[in-house]
């Protein structure tokens, strides 16, 4: 998701790099599930999300569809998936008050509360501001709070991912204003199928290389269709 915003108003201001130290470490959170909660349909889905949660769950998307466990919205003009809330408008995913995905949870829920900021066509991280209850954050390095593998790929495929997802958005709003509803439909339906709908196999695969040569692809069979 897109948020066009002054950082100043949802942070305290300051950049992070990877090797910066930042005061985030909620320490195991002790039974806190406050970030899981009320988020709405906040917590959108990329492409290796989807993975994780197809290996945690052992259930392809159209079952995580099914299950209730995700859905899907209308984000930035495209159709996206993001984790869905149950009846307690908590995270489907939350069971006992505690992560039953922990391992495998999303790359938002994996930076909370750190945020990125997208600029320079590349990111950097920030604290968001009061969004964390606990009152006691540790420092860590922010590599070492995000907790991901082979995360010099993983900045990359981000990266790209980011800024396709942005200038699809600006594709939808000029088919729009063009009145070609049916290229529009083409479009998302293809970004669906391509990077959520379908099934890999990545075995001997780097999967963020591979989905960042995805993107390339896309790029290209996309200035087809319109």
């Amino acid at each position: 998701m897109i948020r066009n915003c002054d950082i100043n108003e949802i942070s305290d201001g300051r950049k992070y790099g990877e090797n910066d130290m930042v005061k985030c470490d909620t320490g195991g959170c002790k039974n806190c599930v406050s970030c899981c909660t009320g988020m709405g349909n906040t917590i959108v889905l990329d492409p290796y999300d989807i993975c994780l949660l197809k290996e945690a769950t052992g259930n392809d998307f159209q079952q995580l569809l099914n299950s209730g466990k995700i859905e899907l919205n209308i984000v930035d003009g495209l159709i996206l998936p993001n984790i869905a809330m149950n009846k307690n408008n908590q995270c489907s995913f939350l069971e006992n008050s505690r992560c039953s995905i922990h391992k495998n949870r999303p790359g938002i829920c994996r930076l909370f509360p750190l945020g990125r900021i997208y600029e320079n066509n590349d990111f950097l991280y920030f604290v968001q501001k009061d969004q964390c209850k606990n009152n006691n954050l540790i420092k860590i390095k922010v590599k070492k709070w995000i907790d991901t593998e082979d995360l010099s790929n993983y900045h990359e495929y981000i990266r790209k991912w980011h800024y396709f997802i942005k200038e699809m958005g600006k594709c939808m709003v000029a088919l729009k204003q063009n009145e070609k509803p049916e290229l529009i439909n083409d479009v998302t339906m293809f970004i669906l199928n391509t990077f959520f709908v379908t099934n890999y196999n990545f075995d001997n695969m780097n999967v963020y290389q591979f989905y960042c040569e995805k993107i390339s692809e896309a790029e290209k069979q996309i200035k087809t269709i319109i």
